[in-house]
């Protein structure tokens, strides 16, 4: 697995565990974050739409700061709100993440705290699994296989 395979894999983990939680908190299918009323969530005295002005202004650790400061796990509107912003800032391309201090890592990991924290430490345990295999796939060597070619 190369640089761009790896950063693309991070990415559809991120999207994919973005949709199984929002799927789990609202008790249904989960197509997009496309909401109009997404808007209006708040988190930590913050609507959704001033995270996204900060990390657009490249203040994303600070964003993100602010909104883990006195975010209520136990509010519902407001995991959902976490959960929107670390999608926003999965979406940004790693260029403007690198100049900014963050990564698609520190995504994955914000969405895998946030789950734990939150009651639904499952997701993450899929997936620590799923990037540990990952992992090892990346440096077992290219073997030739004797039945290629029959």
């Amino acid at each position: 697995m190369d640089f761009n395979d790896e950063k693309d894999y991070i990415m559809r983990i991120i999207k994919e565990m973005v949709r199984v939680l929002f799927s789990l908190m609202l008790g249904k299918q989960y197509k997009s974050v496309e909401l109009p009323e997404a808007k209006k969530y708040e988190v930590s005295g913050k609507v959704l739409e001033e995270f996204e002005k900060m990390v657009d202004q490249g203040l994303v650790n600070e964003a993100e700061n602010i909104l883990l400061e006195n975010m209520d796990y136990t509010k519902k509107e407001e995991i959902l709100a976490a959960i929107l912003f670390y999608q926003y800032v999965g979406e940004k391309d790693n260029d403007f993440l690198t100049l900014h201090n963050y990564s698609k890592e520190e995504v994955l990991d914000g969405l895998k705290a946030l789950a734990e924290k939150s009651g639904y430490g499952e997701v993450a345990d899929v997936v620590n699994v799923l990037m540990i295999e990952a992992e090892k796939s990346r440096r077992l060597p290219f073997c030739h296989s004797p039945l290629r070619g029959l």
